[in-house]
Order: C-alpha cells, then structure tokens, then sequence
C-alpha cells in the first residue's frame, strides 16, 4: 500500500506562506547511492546499489528481477566505499555506453565505462569494462563519487579529498592531485580519455584533468540545465555544511578546502588570499542534529510551482530536507528513520529521494499544478461500463474519484485501486454522470461516462 510523509515546513519570515513536502514511498533498493533518469527519455530510474549493483526502477515503482549491472566482485563495498556513481553517454541509443565511479581493492577511486547488451539494453556485460581513470587514495573515507554529463558533452568527475580529517595531505589545494576536486574530461577518444583544451591548468602548473579545486567530499553535485549553474553540496569537517553554485562555464574555481570550513578559516597555512576563493552561496552548522549535507537538484518539473527554481537538498542525520530559495534554507520537520543518501530526478524532471534504508520516495508538494499534469495520455474506459471503470497510462498513486450526476450533485466517492486503477461503479443506477479524477484531493480531470 502506497505510504504518504507529510511535513509542515518551518516558514520564515520572508515567505508569504508555508509549504508542504509530501514524501510518497515509491520503491525499495538497498544501499542506494545514487539515483539516475533512463537513457531512453521514458521515466524508468536506475538505482545504484553500494555494493556494486545497478537495479532498473520502473515507471509503477517495481523492480526488474534481473540486474542492469553486476560488478560486486571487484568493487570494495565497505564504509563510505563502493559503487558511487552513474552516468550514461549522452548517445547511449548509439553506443549503448555508461560510466561507473566506484572504489577498487585498496581505495583506489576508479571510472569506468561499460557497454549494455545490444541484444537487450536492459543489462549490461560486466566483461567489457574499459577502465577510464585510476586515482589512488590513503584513506577509506570522502571518495565524493558524483559523475554527470555537461551541457559540453564532456564527462564532469567530483572527488573527495583522500580522507581521514583535516585533509592532512593538503590534497583540496594541491592543484597536481586529482583528489578533492571537480575533474571534466573527454571520454570520446579511442584512449583511455582526451583532455578538453579549455580546461584551466592545460599548458600551467596544475593537472590537465582539473576544472575547479579546493573540495573536501562533494556529496552530491548537480547542473540546473536552465541556468547551466553547477551546485554542490560539501560536507564539512566538524561544523559547517556549504552548498556552492557558480556557472558552469567558470573554470579554474577554488572553493577553499582545507584553508576554510564554509565561511570560517579552517587551516590557513600556505593558503592563498581568501579573494581568489569561490564562498558558499549559503552555509549551515551542525544544530539539531545535523552533520552532514546529501546534495540535490533544482526542481525544474512542471507540478510544484512552488518548488520551482529552488534547491532541494537533505541532512543526513537529522533526517531533513532543506529547501534553498536564493540565501534562504527552509527547513522540513525530521523524516524519522530516514537517512537520506541521494537525490534523483526523472526525465519529466521530478525529484526522488533515496535512504539507507532503501527506500526510494518521489518528492512531492501538496501545491500541485494541475494545469501542467499531461492528461492527454489518460484513457478512461470502457464507455458505456457495467460494474467497473478502468484509468489507463497514469502510474500516481493515492488516486479518488467524485461521480457526479448531471445537476452536478456529488452521487459516489471512491478510492481508485492500486493494482488495476480501477474504479467500482455497481452501485450507480443506469444513466450518464461525470467522472472527477483527484489526486491528494485535488483535480486531475474531468469526463462524461456512461453506466449500463
């Protein structure tokens, strides 16, 4: 049975109203790391388990038996170890090519490529690895592990700064290590990778593969392709969580570590001026209960309005999803029992969010924009109907009717069924009525139906 968590938000006073997150339990994984929108612009997800799986989560919330990929034997599952990372080729129709970020035997951070079976795209040959990038690390912990495409095409990597604490290799400022930084390479290349010329330490002191440094443990990074921002999420050391956003297009950016924890000098020594640093947009420290930032996405789907160019993101202890409007955090009671690892968005752009517990929920507000919900491809039938009417092509759950006869008096209201979308008419009489569909209470669309 579907299962609603509904929070009333703490507004500040500079909103003019409140809002209301809605966490609908969607689908249950284990070890979810990461959370990826299908190759194939239909709204399937791919979930990635730590321990080396990828599962397909379909359009209905259930699972595929068979796994899209299995790499359990070489991928080190243990701590903040492990499969950490998916992304698929923007020609992945072509090529049928996605990339992996997951940690070998020995810490080794490592980006692959593999290849899905042309003869069933639904899986993938764990045999034709390529192994795109090694980056060896002296500690288990912050392995970052956030991989996407670009609107240029190229492959955008996020590394954790080697771990332990402190970074005390000074690896987030070292510009000729790839760890604690954001990495953009060329994976098309019959090499191993091609470096982007315009990369900003090509020619200069620095390695080629670098687009911006000065990270501690990026957990998660996402583009807003309607601005072509990059935000991050940076988990900090004791105190001090940061979100940072700057354009894409902006290289070369040093965002701190570990000469400052958000706003506050950390270790300044050997440090360059703080005007030659990237600040957070927005920082906060660890009250009530938080510790650690689990980044998200902009919300660019069209059935919130009221979330709509703002940043959803969550604290991985105190079980919150915080809400970023400009400067301004607004913060959702606790999700109890949830420890929230990662965000995902749907090729329709709504947002899902996953826990250590497994579960997957679509992340919803109860401000539904019902102008904007595609009712062309619901079908009601059959017409005239006996005893039960069907809703075909819509996967929502939590679904009413309201049958109204001609004078508009309301004659039945009734849940839709979960596991048929149907609707049980038996007890109207003979004659013609209109047919409300609702969902959380509130309008989808309306149709003339016929009782026999």
């Amino acid at each position: 049975m579907r299962k609603l968590l509904l929070i009333l938000s703490c507004a500040f006073a500079s909103e003019v109203y409140s809002q209301q997150i809605i966490l609908e339990e969607f689908a249950t994984v284990s070890n979810p790391t990461e959370i990826t929108a299908s190759p194939t612009n239909d709204n399937r997800l791919f979930a990635v388990d730590q321990s080396g799986l990828i599962k397909i989560v379909n359009a209905n919330g259930t699972i595929e038996a068979t796994n899209f990929l299995n790499i359990t034997d070489r991928v080190n599952f243990s701590g903040e170890m492990g499969l950490l990372g998916l992304a698929f080729h923007p020609d992945f129709a072509t090529n049928r090519y996605f990339y992996v970020y997951y940690n070998r035997a020995g810490r080794t951070i490592t980006v692959s490529r593999f290849t899905a079976n042309s003869a069933n795209p639904n899986t993938a040959d764990p045999a034709t690895e390529k192994v795109m990038l090694s980056i060896e690390k002296p500690f288990t912990n912050h392995n970052g592990g956030s991989i996407h495409f670009g609107a240029d095409g190229y492959l955008w990597i996020s590394t954790g700064d080697g771990g332990s604490g402190g970074d005390p290799n000074g690896n987030g400022q070292n510009r000729n290590s790839l760890l604690g930084k954001m990495l953009r390479i060329d994976v098309n290349s019959t090499a191993a990778y091609n470096i982007p010329p315009t990369n900003p330490f090509v020619g200069v002191d620095g390695a080629d593969e670098i687009w911006s440094y000065g990270l501690r443990n990026g957990w998660k990074y996402s583009f807003d392709r309607t601005t072509n921002n990059i935000w991050i999420a940076d988990v900090g050391q004791n105190l001090i969580e940061e979100i940072n956003r700057v354009p894409a297009t902006t290289p070369a950016v040093n965002y701190g570590w570990r000469c400052y924890e958000g706003n506050s000098e950390y270790n300044t020594t050997g440090c360059a001026n703080a005007s030659t640093m990237t600040f957070p947009v927005v920082q906060y420290d660890h009250s009530g209960g938080k510790c650690s930032i689990t980044g998200g996405y902009v919300y660019r789907g069209n059935l919130y309005p009221d979330l709509v160019g703002k940043y959803i993101f969550a604290d991985y202890c105190s079980a919150q999803i915080g809400i970023l409007n400009n400067t301004t955090i607004t913060w959702s009671s606790a999700f109890d029992g949830n420890n929230f690892t990662t965000f995902g968005e749907d090729n329709s752009k709504q947002l899902y969010i996953a826990a250590a517990n497994g579960k997957i929920f679509k992340v919803k507000s109860t401000n539904l924009a019902v102008s904007d919900v595609d009712k062309n491809q619901i079908q009601i039938s059959p017409i005239p109907a006996k005893d039960f009417i069907f809703i075909k092509n819509i996967y929502e759950k939590n679904l009413t009717a309201e049958i109204l006869d001609l004078s508009g008096r309301s004659v039945l209201n009734i849940n839709v069924a979960e596991n048929d979308k149907s609707i049980d008419v038996t007890t109207l009489k003979s004659g013609n009525y209109i047919l409300v569909l609702k969902k959380d209470d509130v309008k989808i669309m309306s149709q003339k139906i016929i009782k026999e």
